[in-house]
């Protein structure tokens, strides 16, 4: 495929919820244009798209795939996303990359939750966007219903652009609304036929016409006040200038129907894509992250974005970039607006699916897969002078902890390898190395996505791993002030140990660890006092109740004696751990567990129960507000251990439409049951030696 003009190319990104079919109709499109000599489905692991061993096992998509479509003069990128919660960011970061985002709903199950996130978030990029009802032959589809719930939920500027001739099992064809003919897609020469609308039909593909007219008309300020004064309805010369116009203004959202399995609708959608759909340039200029923003021009110097980036097996790390300007050729040195580096541009790549053919060149506007890119990372812009910066679209933050280690202990530098490449590649994963807990903390969007890692884990690397809970971060603190002797006495034969201290010990709410020297009339030498701080700030390390760290506590040594010879740093470092902990025994010791602030947002239908859940969590309501979307805001202070996992839990009470920002501020002292728990399951280890 030749390197197609600017304005010959479509991007165009398949969203919506999982199992609504948007693999099934990029492969039909693939199909139906020539591309590919079957049709690819997923269910049977024969998809082109869904190539992934992952995808296969799980039969849903969980990374971008582009299928591009060669189609008369055109060259259509489709960019088919997953629809699952937990791979949300690599499918918001290609939406990005397009132009256009096509939903595609259930005509049975209608527009879901993803769908309807996922409509919101292309609100905000001021995406253009189509939907796509699929499924119209199963059983109890309903257009008419389909049409409405979108309607209810997404607003009136919805209008069908094709009809069904039929649903459930008589569904046969589409009715074009746009050229008023009827299109069938044969079954046995695969090839579609053109017929007049049935009469049958006539009164519905009139009504769904004067729809698509009103919309249609606000594209055009004169032609509008004509047809609101009844001088005439719009020619067809008129509606289909408008169409593109109405369309990237978003003025109007067009509907198609059809059926992916039986591949009726494809031809006409593909037509429309190509006709009405904005091209790179006509979307618009791409904002910077100065500010400032750029066309999409292929006459300016080179410059690209890298939306996505995966590290293949074979060919090592591939970076997705959508052409923002100029034209990119093998052998170009381009500069990393983030690093400041180079980056020589190897080889082209146009992808379909898994399978890669080396291209020439790649003008503005297109999408093209790049290998070996060493320093360039989703999110990341290249240029010839390095100066270009695209701003980045803000992603969700994963909020999805678990600690993971590797079974044999010998390969926890493979499986931490295999980690950081993996965080490298996706902004939705990161890795923390706990030195306090000791812990290798992986956070993600959900368990699916960390079930996921795992499976790659072992099959790229080998490495059996295994989650195990994530230590809380306690600590430990005192409530009354106490005084206590640490005495250390050692004879071994010759040179012994002797310390001897005397400590007062008292809460220090909020100001951390302090200590003092209160020592008079040289009761133990100067020398010697660091020693005795450094024994007190290593059994606060410990901590004495439960083995977790102890804060804001104010250490005074007040007084003690040496001895000329057996007294060293040493000695005087045990007898203050001695001291300190019999204080410590006197001070009325307790447990502190770390609390969370979080704002929970969901469906005011949902409230009541979110509520009720956190009140179970040992939760506070601190307040309520309400957003822009008309949604509950739930302002929440929670034990940090009671919502380790909410992710899971609060997709299961909401049904997948709520969702959370966390954040970590201060400690409250722990209750007595958690106390308890804590403090036996401590002993118990060391009681095993551990």
């Amino acid at each position: 495929m030749a390197a197609p003009a600017t304005e010959h190319v479509r991007n165009v990104v398949l969203v919506g919820q999982d199992g609504a079919g948007k693999t099934s109709l990029a492969e039909a499109m693939l199909y139906v244009s020539g591309k590919t000599p079957r049709m690819g489905t997923t269910h049977d692991g024969k998809s082109y798209l869904d190539y992934d061993a992952e995808e296969i096992k799980r039969k849903f998509t969980i990374g971008t795939s582009i299928a591009p479509i060669p189609y008369k003069d055109y060259k259509i990128n489709v960019l088919d996303t997953s629809g699952h919660p937990d791979f949300i960011c690599d499918t918001l970061s290609t939406m990005q990359a397009a132009e256009m985002a096509l939903f595609v709903v259930d005509a049975v199950a209608g527009p879901q939750v993803m769908t309807t996130k996922l409509w919101r978030e292309a609100e905000g990029m001021r995406l253009s966007r189509a939907v796509f009802i699929n499924h119209i032959d199963r059983e109890h589809a309903d257009f008419d219903m389909a049409m409405a719930t979108l309607h209810a939920r997404f607003g009136s500027r919805l209008g069908p652009v094709t009809i069904p001739i039929g649903q459930d099992a008589d569904f046969k064809g589409v009715i074009d609304i746009i050229r008023m003919e009827a299109r069938y897609f044969g079954e046995g020469d695969d090839s579609e036929r053109i017929e007049p609308i049935p009469t049958e039909f006539a009164d519905a593909a009139q009504a769904a016409r004067d729809k698509l007219c009103d919309l249609v008309a606000e594209a055009d300020d004169e032609l509008m006040m004509k047809y609101l004064e009844g001088e005439e309805q719009l020619t067809q010369d008129e509606l289909e200038s408008l169409l593109d116009k109405a369309i990237a203004q978003e003025l109007f959202i067009p509907v198609f129907v059809g059926s992916t399995i039986i591949k009726q609708g494809i031809q006409g959608l593909m037509e429309d894509i190509c006709t009405y759909f904005p091209h790179p340039r006509s979307h618009g200029r791409f904002q910077m992250a100065d500010g400032t923003s750029i066309p999409i021009d292929e006459t300016n110097r080179p410059a690209a974005f890298a939306f996505k980036t995966l590290s293949d097996p074979f060919v090592g790390r591939l970076s997705f970039l959508k052409v923002l300007s100029g034209v990119l050729e093998p052998g170009m040195e381009l500069i990393n607006a983030r690093t400041g580096k180079k980056e020589r541009l190897g080889h082209l790549y146009v992808m379909m699916g898994k399978e890669a053919t080396d291209v020439k060149s790649a003008k503005a506007g297109d999408i093209i897969v790049v290998p070996k890119l060493a320093e360039t990372r989703t999110g990341d812009t290249i240029s010839l002078t390095g100066e270009i910066a695209v701003d980045p679209l803000p992603l969700p933050v994963p909020q999805y902890p678990v600690a993971i280690e590797a079974v044999n202990k010998k390969e926890e530098d493979k499986l931490g390898t295999f980690l950081a490449r993996a965080a490298e590649n996706d902004p939705s994963i990161h890795i923390q190395r706990n030195e306090e807990t000791h812990q290798t903390v992986l956070t993600a969007m959900g368990d699916t996505q960390v079930d996921m890692l795992i499976s790659r884990c072992k099959e790229q690397t080998g490495v059996d791993v295994r989650l195990v809970p994530v230590r809380i971060p306690y600590r430990e603190t005192i409530r009354k002030t106490a005084e206590a002797e640490g005495r250390h006495k050692k004879q071994t034969g010759g040179a012994g140990q002797f310390g001897d201290c005397w400590l007062r010990i008292s809460p220090n709410p909020g100001a951390g660890y302090e200590f003092v020297d209160e020592i008079k009339g040289g009761a133990i030498p100067g020398g010697l006092i660091p020693a005795v701080d450094k024994g007190v700030q290593e059994t606060m390390k410990e901590g004495v109740l439960a083995g977790y760290p102890m804060v804001d506590i104010k250490v005074a040594v007040f007084d003690g004696s040496y001895h000329s010879v057996d007294s060293n740093e040493m000695a005087f470092k045990t007898a203050a751990r001695i001291g300190f902990r019999a204080a410590c025994d006197q001070a009325d010791p307790v447990l502190l567990e770390p609390m969370a602030d979080l704002e929970i947002t969901v469906g005011e239908d949902y409230a009541g129960p979110v509520m009720g859940d956190i009140s179970t969590r040992r939760g506070r309501i601190v307040g309520t507000d309400s957003n822009d979307e008309g949604e509950t805001v739930i302002i929440v202070r929670v034990p940090y251990a009671e919502i380790v996992k909410y992710t899971k839990d609060l997709r299961s009470i909401t049904r997948g439409s709520g969702s959370y920002s966390i954040q970590l501020n201060g400690y409250e002292q722990a209750p007595a049951d958690v106390t308890k728990k804590l403090v036996e399951k401590y002993q118990a280890s060391r009681a095993a030696g551990n």
